[in-house]
């Protein structure tokens, strides 16, 4: 027999989607797979639309809902029909026989013959399985031509199911459909499909035939990827270390402060800014709040902290930079010692991992299913090292380490760099700097003496921190200042301030610093300044480190960074 029309017309267009996209300059091979692969999918689910004889159903506003028991839903705020609402998560075996109004996504659906439709319904984490059977008539046909993704409203009544639904999160019920009604319908063609980019670590290693999506597809259509469990899981992780963070320092006695964002001189000295026209003169964007929780402090206000976005200009393409984050900044006085403040901060974060273990172990799940790791191992007080005894650890432990991990490695250009990271890594000196690949190793070393994934390290060289850092007054090569780690990697820097105007002074003319454009800062001091210390916190990075991801752009809504300042 001839080929349909219809079926000749998708599939010519099909093939001119596939080669345009192809021919497309600026995607990659892995951008150009994964919206094949969508392509692929659509045309299937259209062909089977097509077999199925698609019912459109009427469009219907919220006040003529008794006139169809299915339907196209245009909401514009017409009336309000007093529905009452069950979210999925709430959808458990004590609902059984009862009645319920649920929106949500749908993920899947698969019809089966033409009395019978199945569908996986999405909520945030949470799905439920609805049925809708011949007995509607034409809602089967309705219900499986809506595309995935769409918004549906459905009206169903409870039930227990004979067999558990393994497939989804509500495991012991599902819907039976009486009345469903599309209120947004997904286009056909999603450019990635949410399967993809829901399987787990684990999966795709153990099948390389899996498709997968890369991480620029992944951020080039973020709206879809953020639907996944997991990244619903880390952005309600995140949202939780904020609110965490926040409500200990408030039951703690500090003030929320909002600093300015638009400054006349670099906050943290250097180059690493951005700089804006600021009606015909130059203005930065803010490195970092530091300068204005101090003259807080300063102001009277003794504890500070403040949540916001932090800028670096920094020509970084690691797995832990960004060019903008948010930074949980505080600082605080103290009476007599610096140690009062590390122990604010080691409490803080104890409260932030306590709370996320208590409150939080659905979302904290839902990431791990995807991507598996292991709990953070930490204790109160948190394990403190001096910078000394930090790189003495490296000295004697990391050459053997270095050497295990030579063992097992395959690559040409990675053995080559542990070999030569073997052969210098021993003459590490106690006030050289650490760098990223040896504070990684400094933490796999630190978590196999003391079986500790928190930690943090004390009294850094004089030499490795800002003007503004406290000298230790019994050796003036380390200061009183500190990093906290999280699994390896530094998420805080922090110090006590000099909070002397004429030593203030003295330490920028040591570092060649012009504090003239920041005199009002150095004023601050001149009135009677408190002692102080504070710390700031990246907030991704925690969020990052805590659930064991490998990239900070996981845990950011939409990151920015040298190549990437869309969506």
């Amino acid at each position: 027999l001839p080929t349909p029309l219809s079926s000749r017309s998708s599939s010519l267009a099909l093939v001119k989607d596939m080669t345009e996209a192809e021919a497309a300059p600026k995607k990659s091979r892995a951008e150009l797979k994964a919206e094949r692969g969508a392509q692929r999918a659509a045309a299937a689910a259209a062909k089977a639309s097509t077999k199925e004889q698609e019912v459109v159903g009427p469009t219907l506003t919220i006040n003529e809902l008794e006139a169809a028991e299915f339907g196209n839903l245009h909401i514009q705020s017409h009336g309000s029909s007093g529905r009452v609402w069950t979210l999925v998560h709430e959808l458990l075996p004590s609902l059984s026989n009862q009645q319920v109004w649920v929106r949500a996504r749908v993920s899947t659906s698969r019809k089966q013959g033409k009395a019978l439709c199945f569908m996986q319904l999405r909520h945030s984490m949470h799905t439920v399985q609805a049925v809708v059977s011949a007995k509607q008539g034409n809602m089967v046909g309705f219900a499986a031509a809506i595309p995935r993704e769409s918004i549906v409203d459905v009206f169903g009544e409870v039930s227990l199911p004979n067999e558990s639904v393994l497939s989804c999160t509500q495991k012991e019920v599902e819907l039976q459909v009486q009345k469903i009604y599309c209120v947004s319908r997904a286009v056909p063609e999603l450019p990635l499909q949410l399967e993809d980019a829901s399987r787990s670590d684990a999966d795709l290693a153990a099948d390389m035939s899996l498709t997968r999506v890369n991480q620029d597809v992944r951020l080039n259509y973020r709206v879809i990827d953020l639907r996944t469990s997991a990244n619903q899981g880390i952005l309600r992780l995140q949202s939780a270390v904020c609110q965490l963070f926040r409500g200990y320092l408030l039951s703690q006695g500090f003030t929320e402060i909002h600093s300015p964002k638009l400054i006349r001189a670099a906050s943290e000295g250097g180059a690493d800014v951005f700089k804006v026209e600021y009606f015909g003169g130059d203005a930065y964007l803010a490195q970092s709040p530091q300068l204005y929780k101090q003259m807080a402090l300063m102001a009277d206000l003794e504890r500070v902290f403040e949540v916001a976005p932090v800028f670096r200009s920094e020509n970084s393409l690691t797995h832990r930079h960004m060019t903008e984050f948010t930074g949980l900044d505080m600082e605080m006085t103290f009476m007599e010692h610096y140690s009062e403040v590390l122990d604010m901060l080691d409490k803080t974060f104890v409260a932030v991992f306590d709370g996320l273990n208590e409150t939080y172990k659905t979302e904290i799940e839902a990431v791990r299913q995807q991507h598996p790791f292991e709990d953070l191992r930490y204790r109160s007080p948190c394990l403190r090292l001096k910078y000394a005894e930090a790189m003495d650890l490296l000295r004697t432990k990391g050459p053997a380490k270095l050497e295990q991990m030579l063992a097992d490695a395959t690559e040409p250009l990675v053995i080559e760099r542990l070999k030569e990271r073997a052969a210098t890594v021993g003459d590490h000196g106690d006030t050289e700097d650490i760098g990223t690949e040896d504070e990684k190793l400094l933490g796999e070393i630190i978590a196999e003496i003391y079986n500790q994934d928190f930690y943090m390290i004390d009294k850094f060289p004089m030499g490795l921190r800002p003007f503004y850092t406290m000298p230790d007054p019994e050796d003036n090569t380390f200061s009183n200042s500190y990093d906290i780690f999280i699994r390896g990697e530094e998420v805080t820097s922090g110090a006590q301030r000099i909070h002397d105007s004429e030593m203030l002074l003295e330490q920028a003319a040591l570092k060649e610093v012009d504090l003239s454009s920041i005199q009002p800062y150095v004023d601050s001091f001149k009135y009677g300044a408190f002692p102080h210390a504070g710390g700031g916190i990246g907030l991704e990075r925690v969020v990052m480190l805590f659930l064991g991801l490998p990239n900070i752009r996981k845990t950011s809504m939409f990151p920015r960074d040298p190549k990437r300042l869309t969506p």
